[in-house]
């Protein structure tokens, strides 16, 4: 793993005030890397697959991913409709991304708010590749 260990490294470096970066594979659950600047508790970098999971495959975030699907003629099938999610706290941004080639994977940065939100979500973008080529 220590190849996607330095992918997700080389990503925190490029996207501005980047505090954190992880990926997880969401039908398992795990956690499959993870790099941060600061130490956290176990405990909560445990939680971080079992809430990314949440996010994109909560029973009501697929229920409204299958009625926009439905409304745009597209097949309810394994597409999943949201590919990525933004979440704001009180003094971070949170930036989660599906990986192209497995739907299932999903590679997180969290930035200081600070950070400009589009040269993140840019940075973050050109950075999914390599991370996801890591694994």
């Amino acid at each position: 793993m220590s190849d996607l260990d330095n992918a997700i490294q080389q990503a925190i470096t490029t996207i501005p005030e980047c505090l954190a970066g992880g990926y997880v594979d969401i039908s398992s659950g795990m956690l499959l890397g993870i790099k941060t600047v600061d130490s956290h508790p176990d405990e909560v970098l445990e939680m971080l697959a079992a809430a990314t999971a949440d996010l994109f495959q909560g029973p009501n975030v697929v229920s409204i991913e299958n009625m926009f699907k439905k409304a745009r003629g597209l097949p309810i099938d394994d597409f999943h409709y949201f590919q990525e999610i933004i979440v704001n706290s009180e003094n971070l941004i949170h930036i989660f991304m599906r990986t192209k080639s497995q739907q299932d994977h999903v590679v997180t940065f969290v930035c200081r708010k600070t950070a400009n939100l589009g040269m993140v979500l840019t940075k973050a973008r050109a950075a999914l590749p390599k991370v996801e080529a890591a694994m």
